[in-house]
């Protein structure tokens, strides 16, 4: 992932694919969920793309359903032997996890029983996982994040060097100068574990993180689905059959006939980044009070007199502008492969 100037013309921040003989490798850090479940299977049908292993964590389910669901995922991509390791059932601070059952059923898939998976999780835990792979393959590992960021943070804080030796993190999170959708000040991901994402965004590591204010952007439309439908696709039957609950919600709670694309839209700025622009600056997370939860970038639009919570470290990069309509058609023909 190439380093990006603090400017709206930025090319952004990504892994360059690949080849099917010498793809990048990539690990996944997700809590499946039906958007994370389009995701993995969009990232399952590009061979430039070396899957070395999912990682769960809570998020629209608890932990130990987000290890399930992805183990079914690997299982329905012809990939049974991908590792899974779960992750951390709460967040860094303790206490119950929260978990979004409203918008993606109570089995995270949309409630449509799907057969449980024959293969079990993998002997590490996520964050051990994480640090063993980077560590085997340094400045080779990308990582997509598309749920809290625990494991990553339990990462840090497991091995000081595991920020200088990851390629790259691309992080589904945060709500950029817009509003949240937790609640005003918040987004979901970030909202689940506040203390990982500031650890996670001060860490050195080089990072880009798509927020809210961008995934939102994206749909998939009544019309889209359809044109889905109509196609060939591997897995467009199962996906629809999920995302009717997911759908449903998002007209109850955004008046959408229709789906956002949060994490597909990550995993598009992962593997196309010159279809998103890109500013840099220091992002630190509020942890406690009525806005924790919230990201707030120091843009360098100012000389600050004195020290603040902002200085003294490495800026990040932040989805700025979208190329609407590209990610979408990108989204829609892996979507559509057979």
């Amino acid at each position: 992932m190439d380093r990006v100037m603090a400017n709206e013309n930025s090319h952004g921040s990504g892994v360059v694919l690949g080849s099917s003989t010498n793809p990048a490798k990539l690990i996944i850090d997700t809590d499946p969920g039906i958007d994370d479940s389009m995701t993995i299977l969009m990232a399952f049908q590009t061979p430039e793309l070396e899957i070395l292993g999912l990682t769960t964590i809570f998020g629209n389910v608890t932990t130990e359903d987000a290890t399930r669901n992805a183990l079914t995922l690997c299982e329905m991509a012809g990939c049974p032997g991908v590792p899974v390791a779960e992750g951390s059932p709460e967040p860094l601070k303790g206490g119950k996890p929260r978990v979004a059952e409203f918008a993606h059923g109570s089995d995270g898939m949309g409630n449509i029983s799907l057969t449980p998976p024959k293969a079990k999780k993998c002997d590490k835990n996520a964050s051990e996982f994480l640090v063993d792979k980077v560590s085997e393959y340094p400045g080779e590992v990308s990582i997509l994040a598309l749920g809290p960021l625990t494991n990553l943070a339990l990462a840090i804080k497991r091995d000081s060097s595991f920020a200088s030796k990851v390629k790259n993190i691309v992080v589904l999170g945060g709500a950029f100068f817009a509003l949240g959708n937790v609640n005003p000040a918040a987004e979901a991901n970030i909202y689940g574990d506040p203390e990982a994402a500031d650890v996670v965004f001060t860490s050195g590591a080089n990072i880009a993180v798509v927020g809210i204010n961008i995934t939102t952007q994206v749909k998939l439309t009544d019309a889209d689905f359809l044109e889905l439908r109509q196609s060939k696709g591997r897995y467009v039957q199962l996906l629809g059959d999920m995302c009717k609950f997911y759908r449903d919600w998002h007209v109850k709670s955004d008046g959408v006939h229709g789906i956002f694309l949060h994490d597909p839209v990550s995993f598009v700025a992962l593997v196309r980044p010159d279809l998103f622009t890109f500013k840099k600056g220091v992002v630190r997370v509020e942890t406690q009070g009525i806005c924790m939860g919230h990201t707030l970038m120091d843009q360098g639009l100012k000389r600050w007199n004195v020290s603040n919570p902002w200085t003294g470290y490495s800026p990040v990069s932040v989805a700025w502008t979208v190329n609407v309509d590209k990610v979408l058609n990108y989204i829609k023909r892996l979507l559509m492969k057979q």
